[in-house]
């Protein structure tokens, strides 16, 4: 099992308001976190490194998450904890009005694969190359999508498509979407919108098949790429792969 992830400011935004990370507890169960902070004076930074600074270190520390009820509370807890102390940082320092961050997470285990999404950061399992998304985003248009009020191609340019309607420090309320998926998975990827906004999944597909390159170097040139075409926002991606054939060598 192999692991990588990267993060990149962009061309535009000025500093990196994403954080991510893969950590492993001593059990050897994987966790995989994507964060896409936002809030004026570096505030989203601050909210996304507290997401996966805090989760990340008490991973680490546990000798296994459990059984899957258990892992599900576990990262409940962890996350309305984390919920709370970012109302209270936003409460404590008028300057990071509108702190706040999406939150995508990945836990792997011998015996499960499950998702927890917050916001429009986007979890994909990999299955003979091909991405399949797991996650919804929590966004004003895929809720209008949803209920018939915009088309899929009416979305996809639409001047709202990043409202979000969930968000880590928005609310009281963190209601998370929690995917018990089959673990008979090639691979894993998880990023921030800076990725989706400027790559299709065929476009990411693409990249990842590629055979006449290293893996970490296959990130580097999804960056990339995302820059040549503008690199709007913060990008992040973290990949898990359980056997190669599924996403590379």
């Amino acid at each position: 099992m192999k692991s990588f992830y990267i993060t990149d400011a962009g061309r535009v935004r000025s500093h990196n308001e994403d954080s991510v990370t893969i950590v492993k507890n001593q059990s050897s169960e994987h966790l995989m976190i994507v964060a896409d902070g936002m809030g004026g004076h570096r505030a989203g930074e601050v909210a996304s490194s507290m997401v996966v600074t805090q989760i990340g270190s008490r991973f680490q520390k546990l000798s296994s998450i459990g059984s899957k009820q258990d892992a599900v509370n576990w990262l409940r807890e962890n996350v309305k904890e984390i919920n709370a102390a970012i109302i209270k940082y936003s409460e404590e320092n008028p300057e990071a009005q509108g702190l706040g961050t999406t939150c995508v997470m990945a836990l792997l285990t011998k015996e499960f694969l499950m998702f927890v999404n917050i916001g429009d950061s986007s979890g994909f399992v990999i299955r003979n190359g091909k991405l399949k998304k797991v996650t919804k985003d929590h966004t004003l248009v895929n809720f209008l999508v949803e209920t018939g009020d915009l088309s899929p191609e009416q979305a996809k340019n639409h001047p709202k498509k990043n409202v979000l309607m969930r968000a880590l420090g928005a609310s009281d309320q963190c209601e998370l979407d929690i995917f018990d998926v089959e673990s008979d998975v090639d691979g894993i990827l998880l990023c921030s919108d800076g990725l989706t906004n400027m790559l299709s999944v065929e476009q990411i597909e693409k990249v990842l098949d590629e055979e006449d390159i290293e893996v970490d170097e296959k990130l580097i040139k999804l960056i990339k790429k995302c820059n040549v075409r503008g690199g709007l926002d913060n990008i992040s991606i973290a990949l898990l792969l359980k056997n190669e054939r599924g996403s590379s060598k």
